[in-house]
Parts: structure tokens; C-alpha cells; sequence
């Protein structure tokens, strides 16, 4: 008897769990069935995919499309419309939005703009969203993080875009006391970053990495491991961008988790700062080659287990103010896959390596419920990459409001062809071919 799937990928390089290698992948129902699919079988969609890749879905774990907000910012649809023209099959959204996602009223509305019930057509991705931590709704977290659609808890123990902070041990320590899944920390110490602000040079972009110096980092950092060992709370520590954070976080795998961005990676200052001024601003700040060293022989050395963008877009009539006026915040969700692939290429990162990042490695920190994986019975979501192809990004090609990228003009080898989530063909070769059905990610934990 003929087998029969909704859809056969055929002929492309599969890179799973057991290697790289030639096969034949069928679904049905959104779901993988079978990896290694006879020739005889029949479908009722067929892709040709030989020559090309095929990565689990790529999936972004920190973005801020701010919806709802000002109109010029970045929305849900348009955001996530970036991220599938980018290869990013599902992304997870920070709560320093407008309102603050801090209560289940705040969760529900973000649900529902992402089903495409209010304002506009909804997510095309799929998509989690973080509950903010306030000084005011520690006891009411256990319960709003197993809410559906919660990727978990954040804490800003540092000032960033936004209304968030929680500066002090001890409202650190009472978030942490209430609730079981891994929180997620945007680590610098605000009582240092307060008195960083006198270092700031008027119109000096190079003076933002010392205003936001790196004792600032470390010293949260240090304060935040801390804290998790005497509450017993695992933790997920966002953006490293110093190298001495780096062995603190080998030594502290027992309970935390740590994530890498593709711009601490890929910029370096002052040359960042003197070439893009404003455009290269972000928290933490983008620091010398020294530290981007240090990140990537974490990297290498396994110690970071998530690469995410923190995408945060501003117009660029907002970036063109005077520092420190000038926001910080960098669009990435769309230039995520070519830049890594880039690096892939040059020799400084293995395709495993970059799988085990940005599919894995979230599945693993954030208990993800059927999705990182090419394997049986988890969800169809792929990531479809032509690793030879070159190409140039451009400012134009950009999907989100915002409309630039700091890698306008940078050529790279290595670029998404397709985005199939849960047996859809989403994009293909540029294109959206298919209206926005994103759906929320489902957690281990809380199902």
C-alpha cells in the first residue's frame, strides 16, 4: 500500500539530533511522521529540496515588538512577518510594552492580538510571551506563569527601554521565591548604571559601553547567581556581553542558563559606534574585541545555551538623536539566520553549533512542548537554508516598521529559502505565501 503524507520534503540535508544527512521527511497533521519517507510515496504537497538544508524551525526566545504602542513602532504582524521572512518559525516577546504584560488581562490581550482578534491580521509565527516581575505582583506569579502561551517570568535588575525594575536583593530574591520555571534576568546593576550616567559624552556613542560599564554586568551577575542558589530557582541570564561573565556562568550551570546575541557576536567597539553612531546602541552595549572574543570562546567551550536577537526597533529619525538621548535597541528577528550562517561559512561557528542554539537549546532551557526537534511526532516546523547562496542585506528587504538593520550593505553566504511551521509553507524564496495563522508555543510545564 502507497504511503500517503500531506507534505514530503525531499532530497535536502537534514542536521537533527544524529548528524547531518540526506533524507526523506513526511507529514501529516502538522506533525513529522517519518524521516525517512520511501520514494514510492505520495503527498499532497511535494518540495523539492535538494541542494538545501533543512534546520528545526529556528526559534528567536527574546523579542520586543512592543505591540500594543505608538504606531511607528514595531506591531505583532509586522514583527512576526519579519521573523518568518527571516527563516524564525516561532519567537517569545519581553512584557516591557504598553501596558506592561504583568497581569493575565495584560497575557489574554496579547493572545488575542496575535489570533488576529483586535486591530490588525495576527502573528504568522508561532509565539510565547513573558510576564513582566514588579515590585508589586511577586505573589502572583506562580500563577500567571502556567497561564497558556507564558514563556515564563522576567526580571530588568537593570534600566532599559521601558517601566520595568527590580533593582535590589531583596525584591530579586521575593520574584524568585514565588513560581517553579526558569526565569529569565536582564543582568546589570542598576546602582552602577546610575552612577554610570556621568560618563556619558554628549553626541559620544563610544562612551556608551563605560556608562554601562562591564562591573555592571559582572557584579549583577554575580548578585543574580547568588540569589537563584539560596531561593533554588533556576535562572536564564540574557545578552552576556562580557567575557568575564563567561566562566561565572560555566560554574553555575548546576542552575543557570545563559543566552548569546548575533550583534555582541558580530560588532565590536569603538569601530561599531564611529560607523553606525546611534544604530549601534543597545543594553548592554556592544563592548571591544576583547569581550566579543571571550563570547565567542563560550560559544565554542558549550558554556551559552540560547542565541536570541533582543530585537527592539526604533525609527531611524528616533536613532538619529543625540546620544544619550538616542534609544537603545537593534532590529535583528530578520537577519538572525543570514548573519549566522555567515559566520558559519567564515569558519567560526559549526551549522550543529548554530542549530544547538537557536532550536535545542531553547526546546531545553524553556521545556518548549514538541518544537527544536526534527523528529518524530514533534511539530513540523522547519528552517530551510540555502548554505551557498550569497547575498546582500538591505535596509529595503526589511520587513519591520522600523525598516533598517545595522548590517545594511554586508554581504553574506548562507540564507533562508523556506519557513514551514506545523506543515505550512510559510515563506518561500522571499515570499509570504500564506495568511498569518501563528499559534501560542505550548511549555512541558504547564500543560
Amino acid at each position: 500500500m502507497t504511503e500517503t503524507y500531506d507534505l514530503i520534503l525531499r532530497g535536502g540535508t537534514v542536521v537533527n539530533h544524529d548528524g547531518e544527512g540526506k533524507r526523506d521527511i513526511g507529514v501529516r497533521d502538522g506533525k513529522i511522521v517519518r524521516l525517512n519517507v520511501p520514494s514510492s510515496a505520495n503527498a499532497g504537497e511535494i518540495i523539492d529540496c535538494s541542494g538545501l538544508h533543512i534546520l528545526p524551525g529556528v526559534i528567536d526566545s527574546q523579542v520586543h515588538f512592543r505591540e500594543p504602542g505608538p504606531v511607528h513602532k514595531e506591531d505583532l504582524e509586522t514583527g512576526s512577518r519579519a521573523a518568518v521572512l527571516g527563516g524564525v518559525t516561532a519567537v517569545f516577546e519581553m512584557p516591557n510594552t504598553n501596558p506592561l504584560t504583568v497581569t493575565q488581562e495584560a497575557i489574554e490581550n496579547k493572545l488575542a492580538r496575535a489570533a488576529g482578534k483586535i486591530d490588525h491580521g495576527g502573528m504568522f509565527c508561532d509565539h510565547a510571551f513573558f510576564v513582566g516581575a514588579t515590585h508589586g505582583n511577586p505573589k502572583d506569579l506562580a500563577e500567571l506563569e502556567m497561564l497558556p502561551g507564558v514563556s515564563g517570568v522576567k526580571i530588568f535588575m537593570g534600566a532599559s527601554t521601558g517601566d520595568l525594575l527590580v533593582e535590589d536583593d531583596a525584591g530579586v530574591r521575593e520574584v524568585l521565591a514565588h513560581g517553579r520555571r526558569r526565569v529569565a534576568i536582564h543582568s546589570e546593576d542598576e546602582y552602577l548604571l546610575r552612577e554610570g550616567k556621568s560618563l556619558r559624552r554628549l553626541g559620544d556613542w563610544t562612551s556608551h559601553p563605560e556608562a554601562r560599564s562591564v562591573e555592571a554586568a559582572v557584579r549583577c551577575t554575580s548578585r543574580l547567581i547568588k540569589l537563584a542558589r539560596e531561593t533554588g530557582r533556576r535562572i536564564h541570564v540574557l545578552h552576556i556581553s562580557t567575557a568575564d561573565e563567561v566562566p561565572m556562568l560555566a560554574a553555575a550551570k548546576d542552575i543557570a542558563t545563559a543566552e548569546v546575541l548575533p550583534n555582541h557576536l558580530t560588532l565590536a567597539a569603538p569601530d561599531c559606534y564611529e560607523e553606525l553612531k546611534g544604530l549601534a546602541q543597545q543594553n548592554p552595549p556592544v563592548r571591544d574585541k576583547t569581550h566579543q572574543d571571550g563570547l565567542w570562546q563560550g560559544v565554542i567551550n558549550g558554556v551559552f545555551d540560547v542565541m536570541a536577537t533582543d530585537h527592539a526597533p526604533h525609527t531611524l529619525e528616533e536613532k538619529s538623536k543625540e546620544y544619550p538621548i538616542s534609544p537603545s535597541g537593534m532590529p535583528g528577528v530578520q537577519t538572525l539566520v543570514p548573519l549566522m550562517l555567515n559566520h558559519v561559512a567564515e569558519g567560526r561557528l559549526t551549522l550543529a553549533r548554530f542549530v544547538d542554539l537557536v532550536c535545542h537549546g531553547p526546546q531545553r532551557v524553556f521545556g518548549i512542548a514538541g518544537k527544536g526537534r526534527i523528529a518524530s511526532g514533534y511539530d513540523a516546523d522547519f528552517t530551510i537554508v540555502d548554505l551557498k547562496a550569497k547575498r546582500t542585506i538591505h535596509n529595503n528587504d526589511q520587513a519591520t516598521k522600523s525598516g533598517w538593520t545595522p548590517y545594511d550593505g554586508k554581504t553574506v553566504q548562507g540564507w533562508p529559502i523556506g519557513t514551514i511551521i506545523r506543515g505550512r509553507r510559510v515563506m518561500w524564496q522571499d515570499e509570504i505565501l500564506s495568511e498569518a495563522q501563528g499559534a501560542p508555543v505550548r511549555f512541558q510545564e504547564t500543560l
